[in-house]
């Protein structure tokens, strides 16, 4: 009797200690669902509950809530803790590294890009960067990666994949030709090389294509990268100068040139053969083309009056060199934000955008620009427009109310995105389709 009583006790006592456990865990749970609903609701009301390009979807039913995800995730805030299940917070902020998909232990992350509601334009292409037209490859951003490290992959995959089918008995100026020197494009002219394969790149502006148009200080978030021809590189808070001197060193070092400034006009498969034309008018014949020009295309226009004027840039290259300007700013994205943020030191800056409020900003950058805003750094005028530029001045409409102010100005800098090279494209060929919640990468 007396040893029942024992073990009655001690059973209880472990009883009491598992419930107690449990009666914590849950609600220490409930807290941490609380403070995801309302990191979804505030992210919503900034309108960043909404994905870009390529995103993670989690199939509820096979989470088993390690959060695993969520650790893995550099850019944090993307994914949280809802009710046991992993869901999407900041999904906007999400740059399609695929940390998630590969540390999910049950393999309940799906990798998708576009929406059920909001579709995005893609060319079609395969599992081997092949368009629907037979020897014309893609890859990198115009393709739907974006993200540095999976452009330098694709541009390498690209090219292996491609040089297994080059037809050698065909008549041409090179095996390959490689339109666009940014990440895909310098990777795919080193694969090129290691390959043995004969060449060509061409770059319609500077090398680094994307990457050199951005700002000198600005930081290029990456991560880890094998580079053809250089082996593994750690990257994680690179400058775009570092960047583009790596990719220099590497080029110089294989002997490897880029044809900058050569910007194609049309890629025509001719009797097996593509024959690139330039728009100064030079031709080549290449067995097999990779197009990895980037998916901003020509900077998008306002189209309104004075748009022509020198003081108009759509690019920030050296903004040390400007100082006691006053600068008007046009757009509510990452660029135009942190072109804001460059110039307001030195400058006078109004900053316009056309929305109520800003979304699909980086964290980082949506906490500067409140705390810019708070502290009269930078003049954001929400709801508005520029109605024409002038030389010494702008009229900016409120389109809430319509009422057109005169505003004193010596710079204009507008980013307004770009536009994905959709003619161009279809006109070599290659089908456009948008994608509308499609799984790229499941296991």
């Amino acid at each position: 009797m007396e040893e029942l009583t024992e073990n009655l006790i001690v059973y209880s006592f472990f009883a009491l200690l598992f419930f107690s456990i449990l009666f914590f865990y849950l609600r220490k749970q409930r807290r941490n669902s609380k403070l995801v609903e309302e990191k979804i609701r505030i992210a919503k009301s900034e309108g960043l509950h909404e994905p870009v390009s390529l995103h993670p979807v989690v199939d509820v039913n096979a989470c088993i809530q390690t959060g695993a995800c969520i650790s893995a995730c550099p850019e944090k805030d993307i994914l949280g803790i809802l009710n046991g299940k992993a869901t999407a917070i900041n999904i906007s902020h999400c740059i399609g590294h695929g940390a998630c998909f590969h540390a999910c232990p049950t393999q309940a992350i799906t990798l998708c890009i576009g929406t059920e509601k909001r579709g995005v334009e893609l060319p079609h292409v395969d599992q081997e960067f092949e368009t629907n037209v037979p020897g014309l490859y893609i890859a990198g951003e115009i393709g739907g990666m974006g993200l540095i490290k999976n452009a330098v992959a694709q541009g390498n995959q690209a090219v292996e994949n491609l040089s297994k089918k080059i037809n050698r008995q065909l008549e041409a100026d090179y095996d390959l030709i490689i339109v666009g020197a940014g990440p895909a494009g310098i990777a795919a002219s080193l694969a090129a090389r290691k390959l043995g394969l004969s060449f060509l790149t061409l770059e319609q502006d500077s090398l680094g294509g994307t990457v050199y148009t951005f700002p000198r200080k600005k930081i290029v978030m990456t991560s880890p990268m094998d580079i053809p021809l250089y082996g593994k590189i750690k990257l994680f808070e690179t400058s775009k100068t570092e960047l583009l001197n790596l990719w220099n060193e590497v080029l110089t070092k294989n002997d490897i040139r880029i044809m900058e400034n050569s910007k194609v006009e049309s890629v025509v498969l001719h009797e097996n053969r593509f024959v690139l034309e330039t728009v100064s008018k030079e031709k080549y014949t290449a067995r097999k083309v990779l197009l990895a020009i980037g998916r901003r295309g020509t900077p998008r226009k306002l189209n309104i009056p004075g748009e022509m004027l020198e003081k108009v840039a759509y690019r920030l290259l050296e903004p040390e060199l400007i100082e006691n300007k006053k600068v008007v700013v046009v757009g509510g994205g990452d660029s135009a934000i942190e072109t804001a943020f460059l110039l307001a030191d030195q400058n006078q800056v109004t900053l316009s955008y056309r929305g109520e409020t800003f979304g699909r900003l980086k964290m980082a950058n949506n906490e500067k620009i409140k705390e810019a805003i708070s502290q009269n750094k930078i003049d954001v005028r929400f709801n508005t427009g520029l109605k024409s530029i002038e030389e010494d001045l702008v009229q900016i409409t409120n389109l809430l109310t319509n009422e057109v102010s005169r505003l004193e100005n010596e710079l204009v800098f507008i980013f307004a995105g770009g536009e994905l090279p959709v003619q161009f494209l279809e006109k070599a060929g290659i089908q456009i389709t948008k994608k509308f919640g499609e799984a790229v990468l499941k296991h």
